[in-house]
């Protein structure tokens, strides 16, 4: 499963929003540890690491590493 971590998440709306924008690039089984932020998925089609960030960023959290 790739994993990616994300920045600035600290609720269970944050979770909701960032699996939502996940699901929209067409992931799914998305798990997320809000204590490390890191974020793993499944994916049926690969998704750019662009795309992964531009979702992310436009809900309001950052993809570092």
């Amino acid at each position: 499963m790739p994993t990616i971590k994300v920045k600035g998440m600290s609720c269970q709306h944050c979770v909701k929003s960032v699996t939502e924008a996940m699901e929209a690039l067409g992931a799914h089984d998305v798990s997320i540890d809000l204590l490390s932020g890191k974020v793993t998925y499944s994916e049926s089609t690969p998704i750019t690491p662009e795309a992964i960030k531009e979702a992310i960023t436009k809900i309001g959290f950052e993809v570092v590493g």
